[in-house]
Order: C-alpha cells, then sequence, then structure tokens
C-alpha cells in the first residue's frame, strides 16, 4: 500500500510542480514495490500484483519526474 501511494503521489508532486520531491517519493515507492514483491514470494502471503503495479507507476514516475527536473533546469 505504501509503494502505490508514494507511486501516485510521486506523480501528483510532479504536476504541482515539485518534480524533484516527486523523483524522491517515487524512488522510494519503487523500492517499497520491489521489497513488497520479495516478501509476497512466500505463498503464505499475497498482493504481488499489487507491488508489480507499484512498480510499474514508480517507473513511469521517475522517468516523468526526471523530464521534469530536466524541464525546470532549462527553464
Amino acid at each position: 500500500m505504501l509503494a502505490l501511494l508514494g507511486a501516485i503521489g510521486g506523480m501528483v508532486m510532479v504536476f504541482a510542480g515539485r518534480p524533484g520531491v516527486g523523483l524522491l517519493l517515487a524512488a522510494c515507492a519503487a523500492i517499497l514495490g520491489a521489497v513488497g514483491f520479495f516478501i509476497s514470494a512466500s505463498p503464505r502471503i499475497s498482493g504481488g500484483v499489487m507491488s508489480i503495479v507499484a512498480i510499474v507507476i514508480a517507473i513511469f514516475g521517475i522517468g516523468l519526474s526526471v523530464l521534469g527536473v530536466i524541464g525546470d533546469a532549462i527553464f
């Protein structure tokens, strides 16, 4: 859940004009999603699909944040 919220929050921050904070949130979300995915490898714990979705959104957010930081530096 934290990874998913961090990934969405990172994208919101980019659109709010704070791409540096968005990059930080998206990177944390990617790390938390990876940890959640590895924890869900146990057959007794579920939630692997949510972790994969969070990782995909976080990677998209990282790319968007990097473009935002570059645009912020240029303009």
